[in-house]
């Protein structure tokens, strides 16, 4: 059943748009949000470009226009054929696209004598002569001038549809954009929408927060070649030598490189299309998530000393495997959703739905983890074994350290999104991702030094002395 669910999500998420700087508008509703109904069409940060400290104010909008811009790309409203034909004959419909930076978000609606803010214009703010009736609330930035920006397509008599014309809108402020189509007429209900908008950066398609992610993708690829460079070195210099457990490590270091290679020529595609290329982005996920499995297998095998103090994993094996086969599907399925789905239109409680397993998963791990190494410390003193008993210390402690440094940036993490509801710390987000992958390369790094092939990999190797003891036991 997991893996009919997982099959089932991840192709539902291959078929869906992710998010992309080409945003397409097709089997889209309005939502009714108070006396108006809204589409969210798009939130993305976006960079001004620098300009010449000599430019004249024509050559910065020419240069804005060319490398930041969001522009609309036959956009069309239908209304459904079943409208009255007498509202079609008298109504003067019309939908409103509204432009605007977050730090401008006050400027948007309003509200008469005190009451509750509006986005529409009511007749008691059209008596007070502050908008039109029927049209959306805003007033001019005093810090952004020209903005907020407002557009209108409107029906003409009993015309079905409306139409957009095309055209670029310049960003010569870096800041967070939103972008809503909006319409305040109950008759417009089923309205249909059919178009894309392009927002573009000055480097490229790929939005502002994510933007620095390709570069950050490759440093860790060329840190991946370093590694892999010393690891295998020292593999085939040793090869005589090497345990079952340094293959597994080999597995994990290949899988590293080719999942950081993936993302950066995922995100380097993304740049160059403004579309995300989703059979890259799957494999890219996938090998992540392989990668990630089993490295926590690794890690727990090892901590349960295996091959050290004892020579099979007995009747753990089973559970061991159960627990590795669920956290890879749950985190799959996760990953998918988060990274080609859209996952930012699901409710908190469908996202708590696909967080939950996996954060209960990865704490299982980590109890389990740290009982067994609790085991296997204790087992290595009493048989007096301590060159095994000084490499298990050490990698107790960069455990420890680990989970320790984790548990303090989850808590920076909610804190981080807690309070910037509004995305206006856009610029610092990738940091976020960025971290966990530099965490568990950290620590792969120290395994890799701790459990380097050498001359003596055999030490890790158990004894046949202590095998007839833990036999005999």
């Amino acid at each position: 059943r997991a893996l009919l669910l997982f099959l089932a999500v991840a192709v539902a998420a291959l078929l869906r748009t992710g998010e992309a700087s080409v945003h397409e508008y097709s089997g889209l509703s309005f939502l009714n949000k108070g006396n108006a109904f809204i589409l969210h069409a798009g939130s993305e940060g976006l960079y001004a470009p620098v300009s010449p400290a000599n430019a004249t104010a024509e050559e910065e909008d020419d240069e804005a226009a060319a490398a930041a811009f969001i522009r609309f790309d036959k956009i069309t409203f239908r209304r459904p054929e079943e409208t009255n034909d007498s509202v079609k004959e008298t109504s003067s419909s019309k939908v409103q696209i509204i432009v605007f930076e977050i730090e401008d978000r006050e400027m948007i609606g309003g509200s008469a004598y005190g009451g509750q803010k509006a986005i529409c214009c009511t007749s008691d703010l059209a008596k007070l002569g502050a908008c039109a009736e029927g049209s959306v609330i805003y007033r001019p930035s005093q810090v952004n001038p020209g903005w907020p920006q407002l557009f209108v397509a409107s029906f003409d008599g009993s015309d079905l549809i409306a139409t957009l014309p095309s055209r670029t809108i310049p960003v010569k402020k870096t800041g967070m954009y939103n972008m809503y189509f909006i319409h305040c007429d109950p008759a417009l209900a089923g309205l249909e929408i059919d178009g894309k908008t392009i927002w573009k950066n000055p480097t490229g398609y790929l939005p502002g927060r994510m933007a620095p992610l390709k570069n950050f993708f490759g440093l860790m690829s060329f840190a991946f070649v370093i590694l892999g460079i010393y690891w295998f070195y020292q593999y085939m210099k040793f090869w005589r030598e090497v345990l079952p457990l340094q293959n597994c490590i080999t597995l994990v270091i290949t899988l590293g490189m080719l999942e950081m290679a993936l993302w950066y020529f995922e995100y380097a595609e993304f740049n160059e299309t403004g579309v995300r290329a989703k059979a890259i982005t799957f494999w890219a996920v996938t090998f992540g998530t392989i990668k990630r499995t089993v490295a926590r297998l690794i890690i727990l095998i090892v901590s349960m000393g295996y091959g050290v103090v004892r020579p099979t994993l007995g009747g753990l094996t089973s559970k061991v495997v159960m627990l590795g086969g669920t956290f890879f599907v749950a985190t799959e399925i996760l990953e998918l959703v988060e990274n080609l789905g859209t996952v930012n239109d699901l409710s908190g409680k469908a996202r708590l739905f696909l967080v939950y397993p996996v954060a209960i998963l990865d704490a299982s791990f980590i109890v389990w983890i740290f009982i067994s190494l609790a085991k296997t410390l204790s087992q290595l003193q009493a048989r007096r074994l301590m060159a095994k008993l000084d490499i298990y210390r050490k990698f107790t402690i960069a455990l420890a350290i680990t989970v320790l440094v984790s548990i303090g940036w989850i808590g920076y993490e909610i804190y981080f999104k807690s309070t910037d509801v509004f995305n206006e710390r856009w610029q610092y987000a990738w940091i976020i991702p960025a971290f966990w992958h530099a965490l568990s390369f950290s620590l792969l790094c120290v395994i890799s030094y701790l459990w380097a092939p050498s001359q003596s990999s055999m030490r890790f190797k158990i004894s046949q002395d202590l095998l007839y003891i833990v036999q005999q036991n």
